[in-house]
């Protein structure tokens, strides 16, 4: 019997009826404008028109129906909180992307009701069946059609309480092998890795090898996602052509499921002419600096010249050498190999071990036993160069006497006819940004360039500064055109008999005169590589950043300062701000980078200045501290879409980029990247030192914005953070994309000389 003296008005507010005397609670549930509804919480029926006569005798009904604005007391109730249904997924699924034929689990999860049973309903391709026996929460099987489709997954409470859906996205397989396009040496071995998207789908596949449309001679697969093919046949082009089709694909290959690898066969990768930069440091833990150039013709070095600047600086004659390719890495004997230059006796580097990119591009250590450093060689372009009025931006590193360290950024206009004016320049000397080179930064540039009378690519420069005896650099052609896609660059060194000045190398770089150098020129996500030192140790940090065309910069960084680790810090804190600012339109620009904004009290940024190449792109100089930090910014991918992990399988030509600690250990290796399937991603590494190779496996991931980890179980344990840099292709996760390269960096807490490795497929 319901007995209204067992309530009291003013108290409803919450409208929820206690009824003790039956031992059972009837919740009268008020959805929306006032429209009422009862559901029980126990096997007991009560009718609904009872209960409303109820109501209506006390006087109640009309104060229920009101309920979201009902007073308790001499205060307000709270509203009823609405009954939700939500659907989802496994977190290693992502519904969005599913591929033909996978099965997913979904689970309906009901929110403020006591009521979990539900109905299930799917519109569109695919099937759908409820667990039986039911489930809690209630679970429900989908398997997606044999074809792309989109379809609607409902779940609904009875009596339209509530009802939640989800919208499945199904994707056809698409494949992808990598690394194309490539350069294979007659007889070496090359290894390609495919992949398919959507990321859950089987990394099962059938291989196939064509050379001229006929089956290649030496070519080895199996289903899984690595093949290895040796470069035994003859035919001209890029006439190799390597597939992999799922083998959930029964259709076979066909041009919107498979992006093949397409080979061109020669009978050595080094061919032409090189520039090349070296630094490092000699068996005395001297700073040292190489720029120069040389020729080679089917991996036989006939003729170059070099700049050394150490204890013994000077020009030198290159007048042989050779590039052996190392067959002690039989998986990937295309990517590895051995660069000896012939120099006059007692002069050092000379014998460098390398890794070869997709390009043909050369990254180098010293293995020569007389020091350690890294470097570069690439192509030198046949770019016209200095046609008319040009500007370059400029980044250089290096040392005095006294080793101390300097670093200098600036921006060049060249006339066209051997003039330099307009230019900047700004130095850190040491942790001093007024110096004897530059007073008061930035210092104003004039000067003359000229090309060598007798060297190729060789260009010298004389810069003027007040106060001070010109600068003489010797500038080296390298790879680029004149266009802002793919700007000409050089390598630059300070010319060895300039003995007043500081001895520094670096690169100078084409600025895209399409721009206006203003705030709004930085506009999007960039990746910038410092390095610098910490007294022995060294300094180095990886930054993730976005400029958003107003002076406001944003991100996150990594940094391993002499073995103190920072990881994943997110810049600016709360109610903060981190800022960038354009000084007038030279391509100059200041920028707050670094610090350390997530401890109590904030270690405020470094200011940076940059000289900029182009848009979010240019060469980074820390303006005040005695760590010295140099480096670059670099563009982000091409701003369509999301990263994903399945974007980054294939081989890597990877070594260390400059140190600035000669306690820092040098590599060059090569990387392997694969999918295996159920969202895990494998990532192997041949190391090269000076010696056999070394091998160390792992996974990898990484998040949408192209931030992920490395952890290497094998000893010694490693874990490393990367920052992708370059992509090709990419519009969104799932889609056909590969990351063409990235940073690495060991974010090992204790680890005093960590140093950036450059990664490029």
């Amino acid at each position: 019997m319901f007995r209204p003296s067992a309530y009291n008005a003013p108290a409803l507010g919450p409208a929820i009826i206690h009824l003790n005397s039956r031992r059972f609670n009837l919740q009268y549930e008020l959805r929306h404008v006032g429209i009422a509804r009862a559901r029980r919480s126990d096997s007991h029926h009560r009718n609904l028109t009872m209960i409303k006569k109820a109501f209506f005798s006390l006087g109640l009904f009309s104060l229920a129906l009101a309920a979201s604005c009902a007073k308790g007391g001499n205060g307000t109730g709270p509203p009823l909180p609405t009954i939700q249904v939500a659907i989802s997924s496994p977190s290693t699924v992502n519904p969005a992307s599913l591929y033909p034929t996978q099965t997913v689990t979904l689970t309906a999860t009901v929110s403020n009701s006591a009521r979990t049973a539900v109905a299930w309903s799917v519109k569109g391709p695919g099937t759908l069946t409820p667990v039986q026996p039911a489930t809690t929460p209630p679970t429900a099987i989908y398997v997606a059609p044999a074809s792309a489709g989109t379809a609607t997954v409902t779940a609904s409470l009875p009596n339209t309480f509530g009802s939640g859906a989800l919208t499945l996205n199904v994707i056809d397989i698409i494949t992808n092998v990598a690394p194309t396009p490539l350069t294979v040496g007659n007889g070496l071995t090359q290894r390609f890795a495919a992949w398919a998207v959507p990321d859950d789908a089987p990394q099962t596949f059938a291989w196939t090898c064509t050379a001229g449309g006929i089956a290649c001679a030496s070519f080895v697969s199996d289903t899984s996602s690595l093949a290895t093919y040796t470069a035994n046949d003859s035919c001209t082009g890029n006439c190799v052509q390597i597939s992999a089709v799922s083998l959930t694909e029964p259709a076979g290959c066909v041009a919107r499921t498979c992006v093949s690898a397409k080979v061109l066969l020669a009978p050595s990768r080094m061919n032409g002419t090189y520039a090349f930069q070296f630094q490092g440091y000699d068996s005395s833990n001297n700073p040292l600096a190489v720029v120069g150039t040389f020729v080679a013709a089917n991996g036989i070095i006939s003729t170059g010249v070099e700049d050394l600047l150490t204890t013994s600086s000077g020009r030198y004659s290159i007048t042989g050498g050779s590039y052996t390719p190392d067959n002690a890495d039989p998986n990937n004997s295309n990517n590895t190999g051995t660069l000896s230059l012939t120099l006059p006796a007692n002069v050092y580097p000379r014998t460098f071990q390398v890794v070869l990119d997709g390009n043909g591009d050369l990254q180098l250590i010293e293995a020569d036993g007389h020091g350690t450093g890294s470097g570069l060689a690439q192509k030198s372009s046949g770019a016209e160069l200095f046609a008319g009025v040009q500007s370059y931006a400029f980044g250089f590193t290096g040392a005095d006497a006294v080793s101390s360290r300097v670093g200098y950024v600036g921006v060049l206009q060249m006339n066209g006819s051997g003039a330099i004016s307009g230019g900047q320049i700004d130095v850190n000397y040491n942790g001093n940004s007024s110096n004897s080179v530059c007073s008061i930064a930035p210092c104003t540039l004039t000067g003359t360039y000229s090309a060598d009378p007798t060297t190729a690519n060789l260009w010298h420069v004389s810069l003027i500064l007040p106060g001070t005896t010109p600068l003489q650099f010797d500038l080296f052609l390298a790879a680029g055109q004149t266009n802002k896609t793919n700007p000409v660059s050089f390598y630059a060194i300070s010319n060895p008999a300039d003995s007043a000045h500081p001895a520094v190398s670096g690169m100078m770089t084409l600025q895209d005169s399409t721009l206006t150098y203003n705030n709004a020129a930085f506009n999007g996500s960039s990746v910038s590589a410092l390095t610098g030192k910490n007294g022995t140790n060294s300094n180095v940090a990886l930054t993730l950043g976005t400029s958003d065309g107003n002076g406001n910069f944003s991100g996150q960084f990594d940094q391993n300062n002499a073995g103190t680790v920072l990881s994943s810090v997110q810049f600016p804190p709360p109610g903060a701000s981190y800022t960038y600012a354009a000084s007038g339109t030279s391509g100059r620009y200041t920028f707050q980078m670094l610090g350390n904004p997530s401890v109590t009290p904030v270690v405020a940024p470094l200011p940076f200045v940059l000289y900029a190449a182009g848009a979010n792109r240019g060469f980074l100089l820390d303006q005040s501290s005695s760590s010295v930090m140099t480096g670059a910014m670099y563009p982000q991918g091409n701003g369509n879409g999301l990263l994903a992990p399945s974007e980054m399988p294939g081989t890597y030509a990877a070594a260390t980029t400059i140190s600035g600690s000669p306690a820092v250990t040098p590599i060059a290796a090569n990387l392997l990247l694969t999918s295996s399937g159920g969202g895990v991603f494998n990532f192997a590494e041949t190391t090269h030192p000076a010696g056999s190779p070394q091998t160390a496996t792992g996974t990898y991931s990484v998040l949408d914005f192209g931030v992920g980890n490395i952890a290497l179980p094998t000893p010694p344990t490693q874990t490393f953070v990367f920052y992708v840099v370059d992509t090709a292709g990419c519009t969104g996760q799932g889609n056909n994309c590969s990351i063409q390269d990235f940073f690495m960096m060991d974010v090992d807490s204790g680890t005093p000389n960590a140093s950036i490795i450059f990664a490029k497929q």
